[in-house]
């Protein structure tokens, strides 16, 4: 149940706080960050008005879905903020009243942060996560945070604890993937606007793909995690799942930069553009090249995943661009091998001292004593006991991308052959399946080609929407790119993005 504030009393928060705004009728359906900004600009309706509507569509909404956590009650409070600030300053912050929904493990000052497991029921941060302050100081407002898999361990559905299973608004027969369902499934079903996830090794990209929207893995170091419950920090990205790439890479501007909290963001000084909307252009594509790695795409895909696939080749030549096929990458079947170190108990036990700072709640041990009402989970917590490290190397140290021998061996393999044949990017569908039914979705697991490369080399992949198959099931195409080459990935997603319009909203 969506936890714990009705729209009832946030109706009269919004009546009391600014009589004088009357509600307006708001089309909601596909709305993006320039088209509320002209409304805001024109005076069609107020940042009050639009979180008023939003929140009105949650309560229609969110049921089916199971998306949503908790409301912000501050959320209306905030808008009229900003719409003061509008009306004196006559100026916009670069998302200036835009409606947000924060998967429920940032941190969120005043705001509930469970990471799906009752461990951290009741826990509310005294600040928040860096990437949501920064996203917060730019005008975005919290609208409510979302429901995601418990740790953020399952990359094949959303289940919480805390809050329960979550449906693909597609298909609510199906899963939505994992971990970071809820926003995928929010945004996709146009409950809300900018949508934060995070993406240890499919979270970011596997729920954009099967909720038909855009999502964006950075390089690793390029935005800060500093506040996020961490699963294995050494691979974990947070960042946008947006209806359009356009949206995106606004989100991508504010949040891309260096944090004195978050180490590894130190290595992005120097890398990041102006801005990332330079790049936005249609014709992107003219006279790009585009390898495709067939050594993915073509493991076991489903005929019409295989068929969306080759329309997407082929929509890119007739979009200007080259297509080098097939990439071979020397190696690559044995580099991308015992690249997961298992580092959850140091990870979560060093945001429990930092964040959470309780006597009860230090230790693996104390989130497994507390329990959880999820199999999965409770496998893994208890798997964690006992596992850490790399296996079957312990002897080769876990480390980030910049330092560690592995990551660093199958990223320069993959570099050297986009140097050699002169690539700007490889592309693969995100899935190689459809999304699993709920009540299946570990025997129905197949496909998942977004955990294979980006997760260990640390560099950036983008995921757009490539169709739908049988049963309005959406399908994603995969942009990997150069560490730091988001401005090439930018383009050509965007390019593809508008030459094709595949993105459409649940019926």
């Amino acid at each position: 149940m969506l936890r714990k504030f009705s729209f009832l009393y946030l109706t009269i928060i919004f009546l009391g706080c600014s009589p004088q705004k009357e509600p307006v009728a708001i089309d909601l359906n596909e709305l993006t960050v320039a088209d509320i900004h002209a409304a805001y600009k024109e005076g069609q309706y107020t940042s009050e008005q639009l979180v008023a509507a939003y929140l009105e569509r949650i309560e229609q909404e969110n049921n089916k879905l199971n998306a949503l956590t908790v409301i912000n009650p501050k959320a209306l409070e905030i808008a009229a903020t900003l719409d003061r600030e509008l009306e004196e300053k006559g100026v916009l912050r670069p998302l200036h009243g835009i409606p947000m929904i924060v998967k429920d493990n940032f941190n969120t000052k005043g705001m509930e942060t469970t990471a799906g497991a009752l461990a951290l029921k009741d826990f509310i941060p005294e600040e928040d996560a860096f990437m949501v302050d920064q996203l917060v100081k730019a005008g975005a407002i919290i609208l409510a945070k979302s429901n995601m898999a418990e740790w953020a361990f399952s990359p094949m559905h959303t289940e919480s604890s805390t809050f329960g299973t979550t449906r693909n608004p597609y298909n609510t027969d199906h899963v939505p993937a994992g971990s970071s369902g809820g926003t995928a499934a929010a945004i996709a079903n146009n409950i809300g606007v900018i949508g934060l996830g995070t993406d240890t090794g499919n979270s970011i990209r596997g729920p954009s793909s099967h909720c038909s929207l855009v999502g964006f893995r950075s390089t690793l170091g390029l935005t800060s995690r500093s506040g996020v419950v961490p699963l294995y920090l050494r691979n974990d990205v947070a960042g946008p799942m947006m209806r359009t790439v356009e949206d995106a890479t606004r989100v991508l501007e504010v949040i891309a930069g260096y944090d004195p909290q978050d180490p590894l963001t130190k290595y992005s000084e120097g890398k990041i553009p102006d801005n990332y909307q330079q790049y936005l252009q249609k014709d992107g594509l003219n006279g790009a090249r585009i390898g495709v790695l067939r050594e993915l795409s073509e493991n076991d895909p489903n005929p019409e995943i295989k068929v969306l696939f080759e329309q997407a080749i082929q929509d890119l030549q007739s979009l200007g661009a080259e297509i080098v096929d097939t990439v071979a990458v020397p190696d690559f079947s044995n580099l991308r091998r015992n690249q997961w170190c298992d580092m959850f108990r140091q990870d979560i036990e060093d945001y429990l001292a930092t964040y959470v700072n309780r006597d009860t709640m230090k230790t693996l041990e104390d989130i497994v004593r507390v329990g959880t009402t999820s199999e999965y989970a409770r496998e893994g917590v208890e798997y964690f006991l006992t596992a850490s490290g790399r296996s079957p190397n312990p002897e080769i140290e876990c480390l980030d991308p910049y330092t560690d021998e592995r990551r660093i061996a199958f990223r320069e393999a993959i570099e050297k052959r986009m140097d050699e044949l002169r690539l700007d990017a490889i592309i693969y569908p995100s899935w190689n399946h459809q999304p699993a039914l709920i009540d299946s979705f570990q025997t129905q697991y197949r496909g998942d080609n977004s955990q294979i490369i980006a997760p260990h080399t640390g560099q950036p992949a983008f995921t757009v929407p490539m169709g739908f198959t049988s049963g309005n099931l959406p399908a994603g195409l995969q942009f990997l790119g150069r560490m730091y080459s988001e401005p090439t990935l930018v383009k050509l997603t965007y390019a593809y993005e508008q030459g094709t319009l595949h993105r459409v909203p649940p019926k």
